[in-house]
C-alpha cells in the first residue's frame, strides 16, 4: 500500500515536472466566469490569472494574442497571460460551439511593486496611483514641491517617458522676499598751503615777486593779499593772510586750508511676493536716456533703468524650505563720470548688484553681500630748498590727504505667505487727506483730520503722523 502511494506521487511530480508551463510567474488571482454573463478581467502586464468556467468549454479564442496569451488547464479552467497593454477579448464556446461568455481583458502595467516602493520612500503622501494605456498617471497632493518630484522620478523607473503627472503641492506655495540695502559712505580731506607775496624797491631797483604751494587762488588773489585783504577768488573754506614792511619791501603771506567731512546714507528695502517656481520683478526707479549712434549715422535713443532692481525665483522645496535664486541692485547717475561724443554729454553710473542663489527656511536671514571700502590718497609738496628751512620752511610747503570709506550690505530675509482680507491691509494715504480751503488758508493746516481705522494693521499705521521735526534740527 505504502509502495503504492509512493509510486503515484513520483508519477505526479514527473508529469507536473515535464508539463508545458508559460514563461511566467504562478497566477495571481481566480476569477469564475458563468454562463451568458459578459464579465471584465484585468491582468497586469507579464503575470498570469486562471479564470474557471462554471460549466465544461471545448473553444477558446482571444482576439488581440499580442495582448494577452490563452491556454487551457482542463475544460474548465483557463490560463490567461497578459503580454502588452491593451484591451482584447476573450471568447469561451461549448462543444456545440455555441457562446458560453465573452470576457474583456485589460491587460496594464504592474504597479503593485511602484505603490510599495511609493509607500516606503514617501510615508504619509497621499498619492493615487493609476494606469492608463502603457503609462502611469499620479494624482491627489503632496507637501512640498520636492516630494513631487521624488515621486516623478521613482515612476520613471517604472514606466520611463510614460508618466502623467496629476499631482498638486498642498501647504504654503507664496514666499515674500525683503531685501535691505544698507550702505554708508564716508569722506575726509584736509589741506594745507600757503603763499608768498614780495613788493617795493630794494637795492635800487623794483621788486614784485608771488608765488605759493598749491594754492587755489589766482595771481590777482595773490597780489590782493599785499594790502591786507583776503582774496575773495579764493575756493577754500578757511584763508589768512597777513603782510609786514620790511624798509622798502612789502611782505606778504597768505595761509590756506581746507578741511571737509561728508557721510552718505543709502537704505532701501523692497518687499516681493512670488509663487513658487515663478519669477517676480521689481524695480523702484527710473530710465535714462541714452543716445546710440546707427550704421546709416542717425542717432536713436535708449533707455537704462537705475535705482533698486530686485528679480528672484523663489522655490519652496521642503515645508518650509525656500530656495531663491536672487539677483539684486542699486544704481544711480554719476555726472561726474560724463563722457561726451559728438557735443552729447552721458552720464555714467554707479552700480553695486550681486547674483546668488541660497537656502533658507522661514523667516531665516542672509547677508548674501558685503563690501568694505577704504581708499587712502597723501599729497606733501614744498618749494625746494627752501622748504627744508627749519620753522620758516613751513610757509613753503604745502601737505593734503583725502580718505573715502564705502560699506555696503545687502541682507534678504524670506517668508511663506498666505492672502488676507483687503481691509487688513493698511496704505501710506490712509492717514493723509487733502485740506479743506478753509483748513489750509485759515488754520493753517496741510492735511485733514478724517476717520481713521482703530483696528487691524491699518488701525496701526493710522496712529503714525506727520507732527513734530523732520530733517535737520539746529540748536
Amino acid at each position: 500500500m505504502k509502495k503504492s502511494r509512493f509510486l503515484t506521487a513520483a508519477l505526479l511530480g514527473l508529469t507536473i515536472g515535464f508539463a508545458p508551463v508559460p514563461d511566467v510567474a504562478m497566477a495571481e488571482t481566480l476569477t469564475v466566469v458563468k454562463r451568458g454573463t459578459s464579465s471584465n478581467l484585468k491582468v497586469p502586464m507579464n503575470r498570469a490569472i486562471v479564470v474557471e468556467s462554471d460549466v465544461p468549454f471545448a473553444e477558446l479564442s482571444i482576439a488581440n494574442p499580442s495582448i494577452a496569451d490563452i491556454s487551457s488547464l482542463s475544460d474548465r479552467t483557463i490560463y490567461v497571460l497578459g503580454k502588452a497593454p491593451g484591451l482584447t477579448t476573450l471568447t469561451i464556446l461549448d462543444a456545440n460551439g455555441q457562446l458560453i461568455t465573452n470576457v474583456d481583458v485589460h491587460v496594464s502595467a504592474d504597479v503593485s511593486e511602484f505603490k510599495e516602493r511609493l509607500r516606503q520612500i514617501l510615508p504619509g503622501e497621499k498619492i493615487e496611483v493609476r494606469t492608463a494605456n502603457d503609462g502611469i498617471v499620479l494624482s491627489g497632493t503632496v507637501s512640498s514641491a520636492q516630494r513631487l518630484q521624488r515621486a516623478l522620478d521613482l515612476a520613471e523607473r517604472y514606466a520611463p517617458e510614460r508618466v502623467s503627472n496629476l499631482m498638486s503641492v498642498g501647504g504654503v506655495q507664496q514666499v515674500m522676499l525683503k531685501v535691505r540695502f544698507a550702505e554708508m559712505q564716508r569722506t575726509v580731506s584736509k589741506s594745507l598751503s600757503t603763499s608768498l607775496a614780495l613788493n617795493g624797491n630794494m637795492f635800487g631797483g623794483g621788486l614784485g615777486v608771488n608765488g605759493g604751494t598749491n594754492t587755489n587762488n589766482n595771481s590777482g588773489g595773490v597780489a590782493t593779499s599785499l594790502g591786507g585783504n583776503i582774496p575773495s577768488v579764493s575756493e577754500n573754506n578757511g584763508a589768512m593772510v597777513f603782510g609786514f614792511n620790511a624798509g622798502a619791501v612789502e611782505v606778504g603771506v597768505l595761509l590756506e586750508a581746507l578741511e571737509s567731512k561728508g557721510v552718505v546714507r543709502t537704505l532701501a528695502e523692497p518687499n516681493l511676493t512670488a509663487l513658487s517656481g515663478q519669477e517676480a520683478k521689481f524695480l523702484a526707479g527710473g530710465e535714462y536716456p541714452i543716445p546710440v549712434a546707427q550704421d546709416n549715422g542717425a542717432i536713436t535713443i535708449e533707455f537704462k533703468p537705475f535705482g533698486v532692481e530686485l528679480n528672484f525665483t523663489p522655490r519652496v522645496v521642503d515645508g518650509d524650505l525656500i530656495n531663491l535664486e536672487l539677483e539684486a541692485a542699486v544704481s544711480s547717475i554719476d555726472p561726474t563720470n560724463a563722457a561726451t561724443f559728438n557735443n552729447f554729454s552721458i552720464d555714467a553710473f554707479r552700480r553695486r548688484e550681486t547674483s546668488t542663489t541660497v537656502e533658507m527656511r522661514d523667516g531665516e536671514s542672509f547677508a548674501i553681500a558685503g563690501l568694505l571700502q577704504d581708499d587712502f590718497q597723501d599729497v606733501n609738496g614744498q618749494v625746494p630748498w627752501l622748504g627744508d628751512v627749519p620753522v620758516l620752511g613751513a610757509l613753503f610747503r604745502s601737505a593734503s590727504y583725502k580718505r573715502e570709506q564705502s560699506e555696503l550690505v545687502i541682507i534678504v530675509t524670506a517668508h511663506l505667505v498666505t492672502p488676507t482680507r483687503g481691509e487688513a491691509l493698511a496704505l501710506p494715504t490712509d492717514r493723509v487727506k487733502p485740506p479743506t480751503e478753509k483748513d489750509l488758508f485759515l488754520n493753517g493746516k496741510v492735511v485733514r483730520d478724517g476717520r481713521r481705522p482703530t483696528r487691524g494693521a491699518a488701525g496701526e499705521v493710522a496712529k503714525q503722523d506727520f507732527n513734530g521735526s523732520y530733517g535737520y534740527v539746529m540748536d
